[in-house]
């Protein structure tokens, strides 16, 4: 019986690193680069904008590949927030500060995603550039949208040594300790295209 639920634990996780990259990482991916269009201009921003709208099937696609996929990964990455123990003994201050701040980023995350859908897809306006610029003239939007986007862009980069631990790619203890510099690369590259996107919807105008 505990060998079982063992077992279907491990499946859990499994799933839930899988989920956290695929589809949900690469959507993230999408969405800050798209986001980072504003860089150059408001034209631009609307235009991958409508080109995302214009996608056939649109809500099926944000339903089956985007809005279950996070639901799962969120409430189980809940879960494994409140309930997994921390190892302080077995690992390095270094590894078990990650092992936190992944736990706390998911968190923050989540929380974030939540209130992100609700002032932009399901606000009722149109997602052009004018009106998110509109919604960074509040200082504390502003300053919530740069923790939130550093957190996520946290929690994926770091999400990905695990994903790859758990899926057998890196196996080897310097595998893994390469990884987590390579990750931490990624984190670095992600944030500064997520901030220099908050930087361009808030500072620059339509």
């Amino acid at each position: 019986m505990a060998q079982a639920q063992d077992h279907s634990e491990y499946l859990l996780r499994r799933l839930h690193t899988l989920a956290g990259v695929i589809p949900v990482g690469l959507f993230l991916l999408e969405h800050l680069f798209t986001n980072a269009t504003a860089t150059t201009g408001a034209t631009s921003y609307n235009q991958a904008v409508s080109t995302i709208q214009h996608i056939p099937f649109l809500h099926v696609v944000e339903f089956v590949f985007i809005f279950l996929p996070l639901c799962y990964h969120g409430v189980y990455g809940l879960y494994v927030a409140f309930t997994s123990g921390y190892n302080a003994g077995q690992y390095s201050w270094g590894r078990n500060l990650l092992f936190s701040m992944q736990r706390i980023t998911g968190v923050i995350t989540f929380v974030f995603i939540i209130f992100h859908l609700e002032t932009t897809r399901f606000s009722g306006h149109a997602p052009t550039f004018a009106y998110v610029h509109q919604l960074f003239q509040n200082p504390a939007y502003f300053w919530f949208m740069v923790i939130g986007v550093l957190a996520a862009t946290f929690h994926f980069s770091n999400g990905l040594w695990s994903f790859f631990i758990h899926w057998g790619i890196t196996v080897g203890a310097r595998a893994q300790q390469i990884m987590a510099y390579v990750t931490m690369v990624i984190f670095v590259v992600l944030g500064g295209v997520g901030i220099a996107a908050i930087w361009a919807f808030t500072f620059h105008t339509a």
